[in-house]
C-alpha cells in the first residue's frame, strides 16, 4: 500500500516536470528588418491613406509603436551592421556601403551571443554583409538568404529542414518564401529558445511584387507606388503568418518581436515613375511623409523609420512611445532578456524593456549620434544638429519634425554645445572625425533641395539631375569629365577605337559582388568589367565579366555578377567604342 501511494505521488511530479521541460527557459526573439521602407508606409502612422498594413498595425496595437525610432545609418550595409552588433558601425570602420567588412567580421553579433547560450538561430532574406555562404560564421545556424527570384544560398529548405549549404532554387516569391521558412523554423523549435532575423528585401528595388499583391491596390497611382504597396503588403502577410504561427504553438507571450526599417525610402528627389526594368535604382515607390529628406541623408527622412516592439504579457499593449529609440537597442535588449552578461561600454544601445514596461520613465538615451561619409548628426531630446560638409542645421523636432526651419543662428549656444558633444563622440570612432570625405554632388543636391529650399530641375527622361555615378574613376587612353552627376568618357584623339576605359583603385570589395551599371552610348557591342584582388599583381584573363550594350538614346541598366574570390581592390570598365555616359556605377554584395 505504501509503495502504491508513492507511485501516485510520483505521477503528478512527472507530469509537472514534463510540462516544465517543454517550455524554453528563455524568451524567443524575432527581428524583422525591412529595406528602404519609408516612415509613411506603416498604417498606424496615419501619414498616407493608400497603405494597408493590418497585421503590422495589430502587432503595434499589441505592443509599442515607437514614434521616434531610428536606424543607425541612411544606407543598407552600415545600418545592418549596427543592428546586428549593437555597436555603432563607425567603431569598426564600416560607415557606408562598399566599406571593408574586416571590422564587422571581428564583431560579436546578436546571433553569436544568443547561440552561445543555447538559442537556435536563423537568418532569412537579405544579408549584404559579405558572402551569404559565410553567414553561419556570424552565429546563424540556419540560413535561407532568398532576396531575389534566382538561386540563393541556403542550408535550410522552405519547410525548415536541413540541407547542405549551397545554391537553392526559389520555390515562391522571395518575401513569401522567407515568411514561410521562418514559420517552419518556429514550428521546428517551438520547445527551444530561438532567434530569427527576418530581413525582407522590400520595398527595395528591383520592384517585383506579383500581380496578386498589386491587385490589392487598384486605381490611378504611379506604378512604382503600386509596386511598393504590393511588396509591403507581402511583408504584412508575412507578419501575420509569423504571429499566427506563434499563437498556434502557444508562444505569443514568450516571444519578443522587433520590426524596424533599415533606412528611409530613396525618393530620388522627384519620385519619378520610371520604367521598372529600365531603372532598377530609381525611386522605390515608398514615401517618407511627413519627414524631410531621403535615403542617403541624415535628415529625418533618411534615418527615422518604422519601429514597432511587441511582447504580449510583458510589455503593456497600446503604447505610443514618445522618446527616441535606436536599432542599436536590439542587441542590448536581447542580451538582457537572455541573461547574457555584457561588459560596460561593450554595446552602444540600452535594454528597452524597463522603459517600455514603465519601470523607467526617463528617456533611454541622453542623445543619439550618427556619422555617414560627409554627414554627421546628434539628437538630444527634441534638439537635432545636422552637419553636411560645411553646412550646419539646428532643428527643434518637437515643433518642426519636417526640418524646415534652421535655428542655428537663433540658438548659437545650443548649436555650439551639441557640436561639441558630436565632435567628442566622433573622435571615438575608427577613423575619428565628423566627416570621412567631402560632400559629393549628389548629397549637395539633396541638401540644396530638402534643407535649403532650392528646386532642382529634372534631367533627361524625367530624372533629377543628381549624381548617381560613382566617384573615383579615372580614364585610360581618354578623358573623363563630370557634369550634373553624369560621367562622360571620351577616347583620346590618337586612341584606337575601343581602347579607352575607366579604372578605379583603392577599393575594398569582398567578392563575390554584383556590378550595377547605368549607361548610354552611341556604339553597340561587348562591354566588360575586369577585376584584380589584393592577392594578384595584374589582371587575369579569367577575371573579366562581359555584358552587351545596345544602341539607345535612353539609359540602360546592366547587373553584372563578378564571381571574385577575395577582396577586389582594382576595377576596369571597358565599353564599346570607348565613348559613353554613365549615370550609375555601383557594386553590391548580393542586393543592396
Amino acid at each position: 500500500m505504501k509503495r502504491f501511494l508513492n507511485s501516485l505521488l510520483l505521477f503528478p511530479l512527472l507530469a509537472v516536470t514534463a510540462s516544465s521541460a517543454a517550455l524554453p527557459a528563455k524568451p524567443n526573439l524575432i527581428v524583422i528588418h525591412t529595406d528602404d521602407h519609408g516612415y509613411a508606409d506603416l498604417g498606424l502612422h496615419g501619414a498616407v491613406d493608400d497603405i494597408k498594413t493590418p497585421n503590422l498595425d495589430a502587432l503595434a496595437r499589441g505592443g509599442v509603436l515607437a514614434r521616434h525610432g531610428y536606424s543607425t545609418a541612411p544606407q543598407c550595409v552600415p545600418s545592418r551592421a549596427g543592428l546586428l552588433t549593437g555597436r555603432f558601425q563607425g567603431r569598426f570602420n564600416l560607415d557606408s556601403n562598399g566599406g571593408s567588412l574586416a571590422g564587422f567580421n571581428r564583431q560579436t553579433t546578436i546571433a553569436s551571443r544568443l547561440q552561445q547560450t543555447g538559442y537556435q538561430t536563423a537568418q532569412f532574406g537579405k544579408w549584404h554583409l559579405g558572402a551569404a555562404a559565410e553567414i553561419p560564421k556570424h552565429g546563424f545556424k540556419h540560413v535561407f538568404s532568398q532576396a531575389v527570384q534566382r538561386p540563393f544560398a541556403a542550408n535550410l529548405t522552405i519547410d525548415g529542414k536541413d540541407r547542405p549549404m549551397g545554391s537553392l532554387a526559389p520555390e515562391m516569391y522571395h518575401i513569401d518564401a522567407c515568411s514561410r521558412a521562418a514559420a517552419s523554423v518556429i514550428g521546428r523549435y517551438r520547445n527551444e529558445p530561438f532567434f530569427l532575423y527576418l530581413a525582407y528585401r522590400a520595398p527595395h528595388t528591383p520592384l517585383d511584387a506579383p500581380k496578386s499583391y498589386t491587385d490589392r491596390f487598384p486605381g490611378a497611382m504611379p506604378e512604382r507606388r503600386r509596386q511598393a504597396l504590393g511588396m509591403i503588403s507581402a511583408i504584412d502577410d508575412g507578419v501575420g503568418l509569423i504571429t499566427a504561427t506563434l499563437k498556434q504553438h502557444g508562444l505569443t507571450e514568450r516571444t519578443l518581436i522587433f520590426f524596424i526599417g533599415d533606412n528611409g525610402a530613396p525618393l530620388k528627389i522627384h519620385k519619378t515613375d520610371s520604367p521598372l526594368k529600365g531603372d532598377p535604382g530609381g525611386w522605390d515607390g515608398s514615401l517618407n511623409t511627413p519627414l524631410n529628406g531621403e535615403k542617403g541623408m541624415l535628415a529625418e527622412g533618411g534615418i527615422h523609420v518604422p519601429f514597432v516592439v511587441s511582447w504580449p504579457g510583458t510589455i503593456p499593449a497600446g503604447q505610443t512611445y514618445p522618446h527616441p529609440v535606436s536599432a542599436l537597442d536590439v542587441a542590448a535588449t536581447a542580451a538582457a532578456i537572455a541573461g547574457i552578461e555584457v561588459k560596460p561600454g561593450e554595446l552602444d544601445g540600452v535594454n528597452l524593456i524597463p522603459h517600455l514596461k514603465g519601470e523607467k520613465t526617463a528617456a533611454p538615451h541622453e542623445a543619439l549620434y550618427w556619422r555617414w561619409v560627409a554627414q554627421s548628426a546628434i539628437r538630444e531630446g527634441n534638439w537635432k544638429l545636422l552637419r553636411g560638409g560645411d553646412r550646419e542645421y539646428l532643428f527643434d523636432l518637437s515643433a518642426d519634425l519636417g526640418e524646415t526651419r534652421n535655428l542655428a543662428a537663433k540658438h548659437p549656444e545650443i548649436a555650439t554645445r551639441l557640436r561639441g558633444k558630436l565632435s567628442a563622440w566622433a573622435n571615438e570612432l575608427d577613423p575619428p572625425g565628423l566627416a570621412l570625405a567631402p560632400m559629393a554632388k549628389v548629397w549637395t543636391d539633396y541638401f540644396d533641395h530638402y534643407l535649403d529650399g532650392k528646386t532642382l530641375p529634372r534631367g533627361d527622361g524625367g530624372e533629377p539631375e543628381t549624381a548617381r555615378a560613382a566617384t573615383g574613376w579615372q580614364a585610360r587612353n581618354g578623358t573623363v569629365t563630370e557634369k550634373d552627376g553624369i560621367l562622360r568618357l571620351v577616347p583620346a584623339g590618337g586612341a584606337k577605337d575601343g581602347s579607352a576605359f575607366l579604372t578605379r583603385t583603392g577599393l575594398q570589395l569582398k567578392g563575390p559582388v554584383t556590378a550595377r551599371i547605368t549607361l548610354r552610348g552611341s556604339t553597340a557591342g561587348a562591354a566588360a568589367v575586369a577585376w584584380r584582388t589584393k592577392e594578384e599583381k595584374d589582371f587575369l584573363p579569367a577575371h573579366r565579366a562581359t555584358f552587351t550594350v545596345t544602341t539607345s538614346d535612353g539609359w540602360q541598366t546592366h547587373e553584372v555578377p563578378l564571381p571574385a574570390r577575395g577582396t577586389i581592390i582594382h576595377l576596369r570598365l571597358h565599353v564599346p567604342g570607348g565613348r559613353v555616359e554613365l549615370r550609375e556605377v555601383g557594386f553590391e554584395n548580393g542586393v543592396e
